[in-house]
Order: structure tokens, then sequence, then C-alpha cells
């Protein structure tokens, strides 16, 4: 079931009404409901892999409970090694076993030992597999360093494990966060419910009026891309760049949205990155709930920062490389994650990695300095040219892709249409850089009914876009 559909809205109206409206009276019963839309919502794909969810959740409630109640270290140890293992597995088999095993036959061929590939399976990638699993990791071992108590709801963890409108992308959520929340008293807020609205509406313009649109010109220049000059293949990069950013950014917003409509607030997954002035910034805006958990969960647990600056910077590349590879079982996307941690090398070895770790650029200014510009206008630029290993189908094509962009150098003529969806999603985020979550205060001042009036309007446009695509849009983070 797609955010972007007619059946997500029916379902969406029914489970809010019964949520408020008839499972109102006690939070256990609300629980129970979610838990249910959430299997329901999941089960709309394949419900065959609602096992696994089930089978992941209850692995973790069970082992969570016995680390709690064990006092011997290495008992411990042992259980947090189960969960991890488990967890692991399931990443390993199902998103990459082909890759590692067709990766091993073709070392094999490359010293001259040619083999049949018969241990290749058709393995179908469970949605969101990735982002649950990351979920339900992160609270063993939290419950392991004694900075989370375990719950004994088992209902209450099931829907923090399975909550929808953050289930098959994210945002990553901790459960010191999430879990007290489903486990507390939930009251309806109009004012909340209205801040929810907006930001779906938001959401669903970001990927159905941006990113899907972009999309045809970004698919047509990537498979074509022999065909056209630098110039175009140059749009090309810049218009996968704002369309993977609205995509997921989008999904985000309307995640973030809807569960405000059930009175439960998820943490910021985007903040602006395009207008980061080093790659530092970058990551400290982008996918941020991913990020965070590399950073608490693998980088400070490897030494981080704490053993001198080669071994950081052995760090530094450990969890590029394995973020390349968390989303997806290709080089290219080791490359993708191997290229920031060259680019984030850089302002790491000159001490400006922190730089810019609170600050928002031009925040008393409607815009930025001369510096400030360039920065960011370099930092986009090479974020651009990483992205094109993320959007390509192999290695030799997205070094061919990048060679014909410096080579092929004309002026384009076809595709710039384009640019009205770029120029206007960043001018917009311009507009609301100091609150990821749109701040509205400015609407104060507009008359309510010319406000409502352009709401409906913008809902309209949306509505009449989705409907011209009746197949309604996957969202690009959905094979991570």
């Amino acid at each position: 079931m797609l955010f972007n559909s007619f059946e997500f809205l029916v379902f969406l109206i029914v489970v809010f009404g019964l949520y408020w409206l008839v499972f109102n009276t006690k939070t256990k019963y609300q629980n129970v409901l979610l838990l249910l839309a959430s299997y329901s919502f999941y089960g709309w794909w394949d419900y065959r892999f609602l096992s696994l969810i089930f089978i992941s959740t209850l692995v973790d409630y069970v082992v969570g409970l016995q680390i709690h109640g064990t006092v011997k270290a290495s008992q411990r140890k042992v259980l947090l090694g189960i969960s991890m293992a488990f967890n692991i597995g399931l990443l390993a088999f199902f998103k990459y076993f082909n890759f590692f095993v067709d990766s091993w036959i073709q070392v094999l061929d490359n010293l001259g030992y040619h083999t049949k590939n018969t241990w290749s399976l058709n393995i179908i990638l469970p949605v969101g597999i990735s982002f649950y699993t990351f979920q339900t990791m992160s609270y063993t071992i939290d419950v392991y360093r004694k900075k989370l108590v375990p719950t004994k709801d088992f209902i209450s963890f099931a829907a923090f494990v399975s909550f929808f409108p953050q289930l098959v992308a994210g945002p990553i959520e901790r459960a010191s966060n999430l879990l007290p929340q489903i486990l507390g008293k939930r009251n309806f807020s109009y004012e909340k419910g209205m801040q929810g609205l907006r930001l779906i509406l938001w959401g669903l313009v970001k990927k159905v009026v941006i990113a899907d649109v972009l999309a045809l010109k970004v698919d047509d220049i990537f498979g074509n891309y022999h065909d056209f000059g630098g110039g175009v293949l140059w749009l090309g990069a810049i218009y996968f760049a704002i369309q993977i950013y609205c995509d997921f950014s989008g999904y985000s917003d309307i995640a973030i949205g809807v569960s405000k409509l059930f009175g439960i607030e998820l943490m910021s997954n985007f903040k602006f990155p395009y207008f980061s002035r080093n790659v530092g910034e970058f990551w400290r805006r982008w996918h941020i709930s991913l990020s965070t958990w590399f950073r608490d969960y693998l980088y400070i647990p490897l030494g981080g920062s704490r053993n001198g600056k080669w071994k950081s910077l052995r760090n530094v590349f450990i969890i590029f490389l394995v973020s390349g590879l968390w989303h997806g079982a290709n080089w290219t996307f080791v490359v993708w994650g191997g290229l920031h941690a060259l680019l984030f090398v850089p302002s790491y070895i000159m001490g400006r990695n922190r730089k810019y770790t609170d600050a928002i650029v031009a925040e008393n200014s409607w815009f930025p300095t001369l510096r400030e510009f360039a920065e960011i206008l370099l930092t986009f630029l090479l974020v651009v040219l990483a992205w094109v290993f993320f959007r390509s189908e192999s290695l030799a094509s997205a070094l061919e892709y990048l060679t014909f962009m410096f080579t092929k150098l004309d002026f384009p003529l076809i595709y710039k249409n384009g640019l009205y969806s770029v120029g206007s999603l960043l001018f917009l985020d311009w507009i609301f850089r100091k609150d990821e979550r749109l701040n509205f205060t400015f609407l104060k001042n507009i008359n309510k009914k010319v406000l409502g009036f352009v709401e409906v309007a913008v809902l309209v446009i949306v509505v009449y876009l989705i409907s011209l695509n009746t197949s309604s849009s996957q969202f690009i983070y959905f094979q991570f």
C-alpha cells in the first residue's frame, strides 16, 4: 500500500476514525488497532513476509527481557549475539546472498577459474527489511547497554516494531523515543492534526509533483546516456539529486504527518541537506535516522574519534562503506559510500567537519554570504557527482556517464523544463530552512479563507496527478 494511492487514503480515514472514536477508551485498545493496521498495511504487498516481522519482533522481545534479567556479562553478550545474528542473518540472506555469491564467482573468473553459478537463488527482497531490522537491533543494544528498560507489553512492542507510517522507509526510530509514546496515553490535538495534514500534503507535493515528474526525465537520460551530450547528462544528475531528495524526504514528511494524526511524534529525517556547506554537514542533514544509527551503534563502538586521527579515519571509511552497502547489493552503492568518505576526509583532517553542527545558513538574512554560497554550491556539485554511482546500473556505466559529462560538453536544448521543478523546490526549502517540519508562522497573517482555498487547490492538483498515474509510483527507498 503506497502513501500516494487512493487505497491508502481510505485505509487512513478508517484507521483514524476507529482510533479516536471507537478505541480511544484505553491505550491498549489503540495499540491493538495500530498493530492490526500495521500488519494489514505491510501485508498489502505480500502477506508471506508478515512472518518475518513477527519472528523478528518475538526474538528481540524475548532477548530484551532475558538480557535485562541476566547479571552475568558473558550470558548478556551471548543473548545480544543471538539478536544480532538473527537480524543480520535476515538481511544477509534476503538482501545480500546473491550479491556475495555473484561477487565471489566474478573473483574466481578474474583469477582464471571459470565456474558455473549454481548457488544464486530467486530471492524476493521484503519491503522495508533494512529499516525494521535496524530498529529492533537498536532496541536490544540499548537494553544491553542499560540505557533502556525492556517492556513486558508484547502488543505495544510489536506496534513499535511495525508502526505503519514509518515501517517500510523510516525514519528508523529509537525505542527510547517511539516506544514510550506507544506505551503512554495519547490525546487528540487539533493543532497537531492540522500540522500533520499540511506535512502530508507537502510530502505528496514533493513526491507526485516534483519527484515523479523528474523521474521520467531521469530514467530517459540515464537509460540512454550514450545519446546525449554532457549538458543533458549534467541535468540528469542534478534532476536525480532532486528526485531522490523529494521522493525520500517526501515519504518522511508523510510519515511524520500521519504519525501526528495519531498523537505520535517521529524524529526528523531530513533538514535541507542541499544547503550544506561541507559533506559532514550534509550527512547531519540527510537520512538523519540512518547516519545517527551508524554513529551510535557502529562508529562509536569501533572507537569513534578517541584513538587518534588514523584510526578515526578508518572508522569513518567503515561506516561510509557499510552505509553504501546498506543501500543496496551492488558495488555502485559501495563506491558511492566510499566517495562520500573521501569527500569527508579533507574537512575532517582540517578539523572543519563539526564547524556547522547547529548553524543555519544565512540564519539572520535572506541571502547567504558569498563564501557560504560557494561552499553550498561546491558541496552540492560533489554530492551530485556521487549520485551518478547511486543511480547507475553498474560501475562501468557510472564511469562512462561521468566521462561523458566532462567530455561531451554542449548546451542542452531539451529537458530544460525540469529546472522549474528544481528551482521551485530549492526556493521553498530556502524559505522553510529554519524548520524542517514546515514553520507556518508567517501564514498567520494570511486570510484563513484564502489559505484554505490554496491548500484545497494544491490537494486537487495532487489528487489529479495521482489519478493520471493509476499504478502510483513506488518510493525509491522501498528497494532498500
